[in-house]
């Protein structure tokens, strides 16, 4: 991850939390293809990072991301002739792939969230572990009044609101306020000052970075299978994986650690 540099986004990290940025703050952090495919490339360079256990995602000056760049949507080359496959297609199917790599990541993520996060942005906030509301967040599915849609971010927006309250955004294309965003659970903390939103992300990370890394992408994974895949699997997947991560040393001295009151090794990377 050290030394990568992008267009569009900032990367970097901190010791074990890396940093992403949306840095096209003069579009609202819009989505252009250059920049999903940065985007992609940058969690896959989290998830191969062994030193990375949390990722933090925001947008630049103000704002997380206002969906697609509109001016670079309506660029669009013409049809190809004779019934050829549309060229266009697969560049935004590859968005799909960028929100698959962030909602699967083997390291917990938390995404602050100021000013407009809409289609995109609304996909991005909803593959995230912890989402943290500013005041200003603003969340919503308004493609249609445009007359197209937000294609890769419907199934992740489904999962985290459920299919009642996704209905309703889509057909409406209302755009909501902090407030209604954490009564829909896609937030769970808000903050309105700079310190506020220090505190809560100092006690975020403070208790993340207590958890083993593989246990807690493990827990995850489970998690997330619970949406797809059938109950009896997943408690076979579960058992499983109980018993491998007893088997190994850290399990052994987190037991230690927890029933002397110390902290376990894993809390001081």
């Amino acid at each position: 991850m050290a030394g990568q540099t992008y267009a569009h986004i900032k990367l970097e990290r901190d010791g074990a939390v890396a940093r992403l940025v949306l840095n096209r703050p003069e579009r609202r952090n819009a989505l252009t293809h250059d920049m999903m495919l940065e985007l992609e490339d940058a969690f896959g360079r989290v998830r191969a990072d062994p030193a990375c256990r949390v990722l933090v995602l925001r947008g630049a000056g103000g704002h997380f991301c206002a969906g697609g760049d509109l001016d670079a949507m309506a660029d669009m080359p013409p049809k190809p002739a004779n019934g050829a496959a549309d060229p266009l297609v697969p560049p935004y199917r590859q968005f799909g792939d960028a929100l698959l790599a962030l909602n699967t990541l083997p390291q917990a993520t938390i995404s602050i969230v100021e000013g407009s996060a809409v289609g995109g942005g609304f996909g991005m906030a909803c593959c995230s572990d912890v989402v943290i509301l500013h005041d200003s967040a603003r969340f919503g599915l308004p493609e249609p009044k445009v007359g197209f849609i937000p294609s890769q971010v419907i199934p992740f927006v489904v999962r985290r609101l459920g299919e009642g309250a996704a209905r309703d955004l889509a057909v409406s294309g209302r755009v909501i306020d902090a407030v209604e965003a954490h009564r829909l659970g896609i937030g769970r903390y808000l903050y309105r000052t700079t310190a506020e939103l220090g505190s809560i992300l100092r006690g975020l990370l403070d208790d993340i970075l207590k958890m083993e890394p593989q246990a807690l992408a493990t827990v995850k994974r489970l998690v997330l299978a619970c949406a797809t895949e059938d109950d009896r699997a997943v408690l076979d997947d579960a058992a499983e994986s109980l018993v491998g991560l007893l088997r190994r040393p850290q399990a052994g001295q987190g037991i230690k650690a927890f029933m002397a009151k110390t902290a376990p090794p894993w809390t001081k990377g």
